[in-house]
């Protein structure tokens, strides 16, 4: 069985507590109930707790929750919040003995690695600090590999974040030995003979509009757009949705791969077009290219972020290896050429574009004004040998005719 979950907490034994997401809306509705039903401070008066008693706990958030007694000590109680996971020592002026809601089974699910056996035979401290700065709170992927003998016993699991898996991920790092670790290549940061590449983005068929934004230009002429999936998607062609569905999943990978990035290494190899992770100046990495190699001392890189089309010229301690499972996602932006129009001899501006002298700047910001941010749609003219479109504002209209009219460009039939 496969299914989505979210990891609640990770125990000091390196149990994974998680809660699937078909459970949400139950937890939610008896969160509820149980706030509607306690209010106030725990119980007052002198109690006899005993180990295993069934109990709602206030926590330091005021909120009230589900728990059981794993330790009686004096005035202090070691209490396990049975629809979390997480242990706690709390006094017992925040507790309250119930029956109420012990029929209910506990929502979160204590989970194992399958195959997977801790370096020690169990999972040392920084193992688990890691692990929990890793997946707490976080959505995975969960594959049932074996029921436990009990009830109460742990469920031996794959898990599976931003597409690796956790298991390989963790004998990557030594923190573990994986028994099935035939994905551990699948990590891609590995070094070999390979020469990785991108996917290229399909294209909607010429002739039909369908909506874009433009993500960098290089010049009025020359863009990159990137296929808009924000609209109405039962309206979408299969591309566009195949293209929401990739940037979605594409979008949750980079966010795991920012999480876990320092354990990649740093490229070694300077490769034209080679696929790798590079930091934006925002701190965040992203899927990049090599383009070229601008300076010797200190070695200065030229990258192509290729989701947006943006370059940048980068320090080799910001360019890392990329997984190869991010490689399956096609690229998201296209370099296109836009129809209809040309630069003009009339346009005076002194300032110049210097890589496209044909065009000013003031035609380049026009531009820029006309697209950003703007709801735009395109039709593909031809596909050969460049992906040449029309391209449309928010208004429906051609967006080089505001170039036209101020004397920025002409007409080109």
């Amino acid at each position: 069985k496969i299914f989505q979950a979210v990891v609640s907490c990770i125990g000091s034994d390196g149990t994974i507590y998680i809660i699937p997401k078909l459970f949400e809306t139950a937890l939610n509705k008896l969160m509820a109930e149980i706030q509607n039903t306690f209010k106030g401070l725990g119980l007052l008066i002198p109690y006899c707790w005993k180990k295993g008693e069934a109990c709602v706990v206030r926590g330091s958030d005021t909120v009230w929750y589900r728990a059981k007694i794993v330790e009686v000590s004096g005035s202090t109680l070691q209490v396990q919040y049975i629809d979390r996971g997480y242990i706690e020592s709390i006094p017992q002026c925040h507790l309250y003995p119930t029956t109420f809601y012990t029929g209910i089974p506990p929502f979160c699910i204590p989970c194992q690695l399958y195959k997977t056996l801790p370096i020690g035979n169990f999972w040392q401290q920084d193992a688990v600090d890691y692990l929990q700065e890793l997946l707490k709170n976080e959505e995975v992927e969960i594959h049932v590999e074996e029921l436990p003998d009990n009830p109460w016993g742990k469920l031996s699991i794959s898990l599976y974040f931003g597409g690796m898996s956790l298991s390989s991920f963790m004998a990557y790092q030594k923190y573990c030995v994986a028994e099935d670790c035939q994905d551990l290549q699948k990590l891609g940061v590995f070094e070999g003979d390979l020469s990785p590449s991108y996917l290229p983005q399909p294209l909607p068929a010429p002739g039909e509009t369908f909506p874009v934004t433009v993500t960098h230009l290089v010049s009025p002429k020359e863009v990159y757009i990137c296929l808009d999936s924000s609209g109405n998607l039962t309206k979408c062609s299969a591309t566009e949705r195949a293209a929401s569905h990739d940037s979605e999943s594409l979008n949750k990978a980079l966010k795991w791969c920012n999480k876990i990035v320092k354990t990649l290494p740093h490229l070694t190899d300077f490769k034209k077009e080679l696929p790798c992770l590079a930091e934006y100046v925002d701190g965040l990495w992203y899927r990049a290219k090599l383009l070229s190699i601008t300076q010797l001392v200190p070695v200065q890189i030229l990258v192509q972020f290729v989701d947006y089309g943006t370059y940048l010229v980068a320090p080799t301690s910001r360019l890392r290896h990329i997984p190869c499972h991010l490689l399956k996602y096609p690229v998201q932006a296209v370099r296109v050429l836009l129809a209809g129009f040309r630069p003009t001899a009339d346009d005076k501006n002194v300032e110049r574009i210097p890589y496209s002298p044909e065009w000013s700047l003031k035609a380049l910001w026009t531009m820029m004004d006309s697209v950003e941010g703007k709801h735009l749609s395109a039709s593909i003219l031809t596909v050969s040998p460049e992906v040449t479109i029309s391209l449309y504002g928010d208004d429906k209209n051609l967006v080089h005719l505001k170039l036209i009219e101020m004397g920025l460009a002409e007409l080109d039939e």
